[in-house]
């Protein structure tokens, strides 16, 4: 037996199964993976492989029996009224009804709701009075005579609990120190059914963050990548305290039910998870509403009332195009329905954006043959975890840098806590391990922020996340693997005609856009392509009147007229701010006419009135950020902006060179490089 196989069955004895006999009687058998692990763990604890194939027979027989589907309940129910007795494995939920003064149990796949339970169960586990448990439950069927009110003729015997009934969080911290973190690391992948020796540590490490919703309260994680790479496993088969939803669900089923009086999903369960998350979509918008309020306080109104949740919420969706296009042409939100794929404010409290792109596709090869936890254990003890608060470990050797708003050391705190709650639950991590979980929840929080900063707020700029050494004062930046969509102002010069162009709305957005202007034989008419509406398309055609009338004083009177203009915008930050381009299209169609490219790196500011006034920039600061972020190292600045330079930051004012101007010309001729 392998060294690691031997430690985790002597130390956790009774606690660990071998995970290819789950998978060896799971393919055959729909039932929950804690249900399997309970019977190998009764049957199969040996490594005689007569005894497991003697085991196995025995689990399959019991399943044959024992197990009931749910289209099979009526049958069941007979079968007991037939023998008299009958043992089931079912999940048994008990409620207090005080019409009848009396606990009933129902018995979810046996389909009946009214069976007779003594009363000194509910003090042996009272976890049957909070959600249920599955068990292995002896039933007898006897004429109810006694009961005045409702009549069943199902009566308990025995429950023995597949579920734990009992869970020691010292002796799990304990029994951790037994192991190294590697080995530690590696045991839980294997419990999750992984083969860690197929995977770097940063895999690994991937694989983990996706359980930190089941150990962290109120914790908010998106993952969206490729399909068939297991993103909602752990909240199917992993855990019987998470839902994963795959359909639609309304605010009552999610929040509180105001007819029933009964509160929903975030106050029954430890995590909720959209499997798909573009069924939101179909949701009411009441639904996102108020959970961006859960996503914030974990709190929500309905009625007059406040209410409260633990529930922690994860996201999964499937991208349909590699991450390199989506970083080029848009963000990394674009997989996300429409009603919050641009939603800044429900995106800002995202804590973590796992990349899915960087987890492999399940292969055969990766599962494991080995031990790891019977993950009904792993579940109790990420759920006693939940109790336990480690947001402040981070102040023992480090402090945040000044980039990070309240909600980024919120988030970056919480991750922290959750990983160290999964690694390192004695609490005993070193400075260098430490560090480790920092940067992974630095970088999984700018993810996030990268995409806000790029759908063009500038609220959202400061993204240079950093943490800082307690003793050497030493500051270290974490940077994300993709660019954010960086350099999207090409270093080298465009094709003439073309150009890039910034504005910023009212509310402080910032629209980036490459204006491209084609010519074709023509009589001197203006041909806007599909999709520039609005203020901007507006801004275009009050330019290009202005130039019809001053054709000739700028010397293109013959060219212009011999020629038609097709202009094109290409949104690229995608976040649909219209760009008051009146200057962008001047300098576009003189360039276009005297076959000369504008200057390298250069950003275009400002627009004009249909007299060729200039009108100015409502800000600098943000479209300057924004351009720069993305490559810009020039930019051509309406004269009456140039006392708005006090508002710029020192950083920008030295990597982007301003070029004024204080006329169309005079702004089309400095934007070629001609004056």
């Amino acid at each position: 037996m392998p060294e690691l196989d031997r430690k985790a069955a002597s130390v956790f004895a009774g606690k660990v199964v071998r995970k290819d006999l789950v998978r060896k009687v799971k393919v055959g058998a729909n039932v929950p993976v804690f249900v399997l692990e309970y019977l190998l763990g009764k049957y199969c604890a040996t490594d005689d492989p007569i005894a497991i194939e003697a085991g196995l027979k025995v689990v399959n027989n019991t399943l044959t029996s024992n197990f009931v589907r749910p289209d099979e309940s009526n049958k069941a129910q007979s079968l007991v009224k037939d023998k008299g007795k009958h043992t089931f494995i079912d999940k048994i939920q008990v409620r207090y009804v005080s019409d009848d003064d009396k606990y009933w149990a129902e018995l979810k796949n046996f389909g009946h709701k009214y069976v007779h339970i003594p009363e000194h169960f509910m003090r042996e586990y009272d976890r049957l009075l909070m959600g249920g448990i599955w068990a292995q439950i002896d039933l007898r069927h006897q004429y109810d005579e006694e009961q005045k009110g409702k009549r069943s003729p199902f009566w308990i015997d025995s429950i023995k609990p597949i579920q734990l009934a009992t869970f020691d969080i010292e002796e799990y911290r304990g029994c951790r120190g037994e192991f190294t973190t590697d080995e530690w690391i590696d045991l839980l992948l294997r419990t999750i059914g992984m083969e860690p020796s197929h995977f770097e540590r940063r895999v690994k490490l991937l694989f983990l963050v996706r359980l930190l919703a089941l150990c962290e309260q109120n914790y908010n994680l998106v993952e969206l990548g490729p399909r068939g790479t297991g993103k909602s496993y752990g909240y199917q088969e992993l855990s019987p305290y998470t839902i994963l939803l795959t359909g639609p669900t309304t605010v009552a089923n999610l929040f509180y039910n105001m007819a029933s009086g009964k509160m929903g999903l975030v106050g029954i369960w430890d995590a909720v998870a959209f499997d798909e998350v573009a069924d939101l979509q179909k949701m009411p918008k009441e639904v996102v509403t108020t959970l961006k309020t859960y996503c914030e306080s974990g709190t929500f109104a309905r009625g007059k009332d406040s209410l409260s949740g633990m529930a922690s919420i994860a996201m999964f969706g499937n991208t349909n195009q590699p991450v390199e296009v989506m970083v080029r042409s848009s963000h990394l939100f674009m997989p996300m329905p429409e009603v919050i794929r641009e939603d800044m404010a429900f995106l800002d409290r995202i804590h973590f954006y796992i990349p899915g792109w960087e987890i492999p596709k399940m292969r055969v090869e990766f599962f494991t043959d080995h031990y790891g936890f019977v993950v009904d254990y792993l579940a109790e003890a990420l759920r006693e975890l939940r109790r336990h608060n480690f947001t402040e470990i981070i102040d023992r050797h480090f402090s945040l840098g000044h980039h990070l708003n309240a909600r980024d050391v919120k988030a970056v705190r919480k991750s922290v806590s959750g990983l160290v709650k999964l690694i390192y639950p004695h609490g005993e991590v070193t400075k260098d391990e430490l560090a480790e979980l920092v940067e992974l929840a630095l970088e999984g929080r700018r993810r996030v922020k990268e995409q806000l900063k790029k759908m063009g707020s500038f609220e959202y700029h400061q993204t240079s996340f950093s943490f800082i050494d307690g003793e050497t004062r030493e500051e270290r930046f974490v940077g994300v693997p993709e660019q954010g969509g960086r350099d999207m102002i090409a270093a080298d010069p465009l094709a003439p005609g073309s150009l890039y162009t910034a504005s910023v709305d009212d509310q402080g957005k910032v629209g980036l856009y490459r204006l491209e202007v084609g010519t074709s034989p023509g009589t001197g008419k203006l041909k806007i392509a599909g999709g520039v509406e609005g203020a901007m398309k507006e801004s275009l055609q009050r330019a290009f009147a202005y130039l019809q009338g001053q054709k000739v004083k700028m010397g293109i009177g013959q060219q212009f007229d011999t020629t038609d203009f097709h202009v094109e915008a290409i949104d690229l930050l995608s976040n649909h701010v219209p760009c008051e381009a009146g200057i962008a299209l001047v300098v576009a169609v003189y360039s276009a006419i005297k076959r000369q490219s504008v200057l390298a790196g250069l950003v275009i500011l400002g627009d004009l009135s249909i007299q060729g006034n200039i009108k100015a920039v409502r800000t600098l600061a943000e479209p300057l950020q924004v351009s720069m972020d993305n490559g810009a190292r020039r930019a051509l600045v309406p004269l009456e902006n140039k006392r708005n330079f006090l508002e710029v930051s020192g950083e920008i004012v030295e990597r982007v060179d301003p070029v004024f101007f204080s006329d169309p010309l005079t702004a089309a001729m400095k934007a070629l490089g001609m004056t």
